[in-house]
């Protein structure tokens, strides 16, 4: 019988957004905003609140959209010659996981073992 331990996925490390996308996002949406609210002239609660989630999801759109950055070929080569890519690490199965060492209970010391088993250690 195989004693399984539990371990720690790889994860993946997520692209955080750059200054310009949030930037690009927000004039989005604080602009998209004024614009519906000036164009519709409308002074319902809400279609106000319509109004400003419609202009956030448009904000967010743009920010998702703006292209990332690129990496230059050179920096690129030299990042990965110092630290690994998720294509160059494998994938985690348990296959690899089988050879790792539980430790088990801890022997007992011989001044225990000198006392009966059944007696606590408070008692005199």
């Amino acid at each position: 019988m195989q004693r399984t331990t539990r371990q720690t996925p790889i994860r993946t490390q997520l692209p955080t957004p750059t200054v310009a996308q949030c930037t690009y996002g927000a004039m989005t949406a604080v602009f998209s905003t004024l614009a519906m609210l000036l164009l519709s002239q409308t002074t319902s609660g809400a279609w106000i609140a319509v109004i400003a989630c419609a202009a956030l999801g448009l904000g967010l759109l743009v920010a998702m959209t703006v292209p990332m950055p690129l990496v230059k070929k050179a920096a690129r080569g030299a990042r990965t010659r110092t630290s690994p890519t998720a294509a160059s690490v494998p994938a985690a199965t348990a296959e690899a996981y089988d050879g790792v060492r539980v430790p088990g209970p801890r022997a007992r010391s011989s001044a225990s073992s000198a006392s009966s088993v059944g007696e606590h250690s408070l008692r005199g």
